[in-house]
């Protein structure tokens, strides 16, 4: 079975991502049973069927709006985020807004060319679960995690800047 990092530990990953071949209509494909990621062009197709399942998540792609989900959030327990190369940063903005603007509070999971240099970040920005590449050490790139004690700037996971955090000597209390 295969693993993912899942808040902060390795652990077995018991969901299984759904992708479409070539020829393949998202309308008539027929998602098997089980805990299954689908591509969100799946679930909108197919979402009246598909809605009254408890082992659906999603899956975006890294050019979709997370807008798209804003009426499934509040149920679906695993979104995942799809980075086909790890130079496309646009996933880190799907899964900041996803967080921040549409209130998802389930698992969000980094999928695709996701490695070790990339966890720090991407859990600023909301991840909690990483499927790295199969070709690495998931045991070595749970050690991103905390590649970096501080952080400057504020995002998901620290609302205050590093300068309104720090004590300086003189400061005012």
């Amino acid at each position: 079975m295969r693993e993912i990092i899942k808040n902060r530990q390795v652990v077995a990953d018991d969901w299984t991502v759904l992708r479409l071949a070539e020829g393949d209509d998202a309308a008539t494909l027929a998602v098997p049973a089980g805990r299954m990621l689908v591509p969100l062009a799946v679930w909108q197709a197919q979402q009246a069927t598909l809605a009254g399942r408890t082992d659906i998540g999603v899956w975006l792609p890294s050019d979709a709006r997370p807008e798209a989900l804003a009426d499934a959030v509040g149920r679906l327990p695993v979104i995942a985020v799809d980075f086909p190369k790890f130079t496309d940063g646009r996933g880190y903005s799907i899964a900041f807004n996803l967080r921040s603007r549409l209130g998802y509070q389930g698992e969000l999971r980094a999928i695709g060319d996701v490695l070790r240099d990339q966890l720090f970040f991407m859990q600023r920005v909301g991840f909690d679960a990483f499927a790295t590449r199969p070709d690495r050490d998931i045991h070595d790139a749970l050690k991103g995690l905390t590649d970096f004690s501080e952080s400057y700037q504020t995002s998901w996971d620290q609302k205050t800047p590093l300068f309104r955090r720090a004590a300086r000597p003189g400061a005012a209390a």
